[in-house]
């Protein structure tokens, strides 16, 4: 019987938050490896030791060695912790309704959906409020204030946020560009970005693969890019240094934007105050 070390985390958020402290630390291959589960945790979870070393273009005793510096007895140790985390999953759409069915079968299902949905966003709001970093909020709307052009991508679910920013943005007399257009031209539109200029990108689980190729080809293009996203496991937080990180609070497995929408109306202001500030400045001089 395996004993398992009371050191290793059996919770994925927690495992996730160790993998972040540790990864800059650890020895060159172990680091890589550490890259690769931050990047690809549905592999981790469903490959073998020998398919998973070599997507992560290692030896396979090296994700044993990755696992026990972590705190687990082997690498299957570790990766039933990957494995819970795709169980966690929120359930497919009949099954939610059907949940939700459950939930508001009273006198009243469209009170009960209001109180449902708005618990939900409240708790959401809440937990933006406690956990935001403020100075990472004033060095976000510093970069996006002195952008000549802000490029604005979120597709599928982030789409409403983008959209919303084009259009506050817009008031607010700053220029952008949206991606997601119907004209299936984004990547050239993007490939103006450049360094003078600003990305704002908006993603979460289950990522879209054109959202992420589209705000790694503006860092390539040495655009300063800012996102938010859903976790240190997203593809966009290792793309940039600069990202926010929102969890939406959900109603049996439906989720509302109001806390991502939050942030959204945050950054617009700041940064239309800031810019107001900056043109004042500069008009002094």
């Amino acid at each position: 019987m395996t004993v398992k070390t009371p050191t290793a985390p059996r919770e994925f958020n927690d495992l996730r938050d160790l993998i972040m402290v540790k990864r800059d630390k650890l020895p060159k291959r172990l680091a890589q490896v550490a890259a690769f589960t931050v990047e690809s945790p549905d592999d981790i979870a469903f490959g073998t030791v020998g398919s998973i070393a070599e997507q992560a273009a290692v030896h396979p005793s090296t994700l044993v060695r990755f696992a026990q510096a972590l705190g687990y007895d082997g690498f299957s140790d570790l990766q039933a912790v990957f494995q819970q985390r795709l169980r966690d999953r929120p359930s497919p759409y009949d099954a939610r309704l059907d949940a939700v069915g459950a939930r508001t079968s009273g006198p009243s299902p469209v009170a009960a959906l209001v109180e449902g949905f708005s618990q939900a966003s409240i708790r959401s709001v809440e937990r933006l409020r406690e956990r935001i970093e403020v100075a990472a909020l004033n060095e976000a709307s510093e970069i996006l204030a002195r952008a000549n052009t802000v490029y604005l991508i979120g597709l599928r679910r982030s789409y409403p946020v983008t959209s919303y920013l084009n259009y506050a943005f817009g008031t607010l007399g700053v220029q952008t560009v949206l991606a997601g257009s119907p004209s299936g031209v984004d990547r050239e539109a993007l490939s103006f970005a450049g360094p003078r200029d600003a990305a704002l990108a908006i993603s979460v689980a289950p990522y879209t693969p054109a959202a992420i190729e589209y705000a790694r080809q503006v860092a390539m293009q040495k655009t300063p890019l800012i996102a938010i996203t859903d976790s240190p496991f997203s593809p966009l937080a290792t793309t940039t240094s600069l990202w926010f990180e929102i969890v939406e609070s959900d109603f049996e497995g439906f989720r509302t934007l109001a806390a991502t929408m939050t942030l959204a109306a945050v950054l617009a202001v700041a940064v239309a105050e800031k810019r107001r500030a900056n043109d004042k400045r500069k008009s002094s001089d």
